[in-house]
């Protein structure tokens, strides 16, 4: 069958004339596949899913029903371009009592269908052909892959074992820096799970400064800290000279799916963000937004999702520990990384993370998300649905009882 006219018109920021044809398949859909084929393989074998990393409860009632009154209101009918005073204020009050964090609602916030568009929008604001992001990697790629829409390059910062997965910012090459524009964190850390100190902060601030860099925190996690308070980077002294802070109530509040998060920090910044959506969406739903904004008034509901999840996490360290498993606690997030398995009893070995997974999915039901960007890694998230902790309990005992039948081999530290 011929081609279209227009697979020549492809941009090629997506592959040009190839879009399309490309045979390589996504992780995330390799996942699916081989959990589809689990399932028919293994009809009467339950699949334990750690691979989901959305929160496993609805939104919180008092949440639901402000939602179910606002919907209904006709002055939330219309378009809310870039956010009503009510979220923005209450998204101000949250920084405030929090993070201590002191933000004029009106200048300094701004509301985002969701963070994801955010990480799609600041490349427009700073980069240009040639100009770089620095980005961790294991990361959320959007930013860089919007960077790389608008011709700029990315350089990734590998997080490893032994930098206490932190970026090692003093290993950047000066021809890197300079032209270097944007620098995107995100701490609590997905997947690593690891917390950020203050000190790294005051690096971070100190490194924008000199470099001339805008820093993005991505703070989709920071209520799910279990070593420390949670923090923002915006408490730091002099972040708010170099950055913003990005924030979701997906993570925290249990928000999944209402896309509601938000951008706050240098007013500059925020206004040209701004600036940008305006050309790119007409803003969240206006009931969505008062619902939202309902949810950051009361302290009561990141606090209990934090103990929840902080609850299933220690379960499921305690039993990956007696599998053999190299695994601590997080610092934070629902996410633990822990080392691959390199093969496991009867002579099967894995050459990566990935080929682990596959394993673990297809032979014994288990799922499991692979990193294979700067060491063998896996990632479980412990948002698996569970009505209770009966429930959770039967869930570790039938995960354990299946890795010990296959007998996890790891090799050397």
């Amino acid at each position: 069958m011929a081609d279209p006219y227009f697979q020549k018109l492809f941009a090629e920021r997506i592959g040009g004339a190839s879009y399309g044809k490309d045979t390589a398949i996504y992780k995330f859909e390799k996942i699916k596949r081989a959990k589809r084929q689990a399932i028919a393989d293994h009809p009467d074998r339950a699949l334990l899913d750690f691979g989901i990393g959305e929160n496993d409860a609805m939104a919180p009632e008092p949440v639901r029903r402000v939602m179910a009154h606002e919907v209904n209101q006709p002055e939330n009918r219309g378009y809310a371009d870039n956010g009503v005073a009510a979220f923005k204020e209450a998204a101000a009050r949250f920084m405030q009592r929090d993070f201590g964090v002191t933000l004029d609602p009106q200048t300094q916030v701004n509301h985002a269908i969701g963070s994801k568009p955010v990480y799609a929008m600041l490349p427009a604001v700073f980069i240009n052909p040639g100009d770089i992001t620095l980005m961790t990697a294991p990361g959320y790629p959007v930013a860089g892959t919007h960077t790389a829409y608008y011709g700029g390059v990315v350089h990734k910062l590998p997080l490893l074992a032994e930098n206490g997965f932190l970026p090692d910012l003093e290993s950047i090459s000066p021809d890197i820096l300079s032209r270097a524009k944007l620098l995107v964190l995100n701490y609590p850390n997905s997947p690593t799970g690891r917390t950020a100190p203050r000190e790294f902060y005051e690096r971070v601030v100190a490194f924008a400064k000199q470099h001339e860099i805008v820093v993005v925190q991505d703070a989709a996690h920071a209520m799910l800290s279990f070593d420390q308070a949670p923090t923002s980077f915006l408490s730091t002294p002099g972040a708010m000279d170099v950055g913003v802070e990005v924030h979701s109530m997906s993570k925290g509040f249990d928000m999944i799916g209402w896309r509601m998060g938000w951008v706050c920090g240098h007013e500059r910044i925020v206004q040209a963000f701004a600036d940008v959506k305006d050309n790119s969406d007409s803003g969240q739903f206006i009931a969505t937004q008062k619902a939202a904004a309902a949810a950051l008034d009361d302290p009561e509901i990141p606090q209990l999702i934090r103990a929840k999840y902080r609850r299933r996490m220690e379960k499921l360290v305690a039993v990956l520990k007696r599998c053999g498993f190299q695994c601590e606690m997080p610092g934070g997030t629902y996410f633990l990384y822990t080392p691959a398995p390199k093969g496991v009893a009867g002579g099967v070995t894995f050459d990566s993370a990935e080929a682990a997974s596959q394993y673990l999915i297809t032979q014994q039901s288990i799922c499991t998300v692979p990193w294979d960007d700067a060491g063998a890694y896996l990632r479980f998230s412990v948002t698996y649905v569970a009505d209770d902790e009966a429930a959770e309990d039967a869930l570790m005992a039938e995960t354990e009882r299946r890795l010990a039948s296959i007998q996890p081999e790891f090799g050397n530290a």
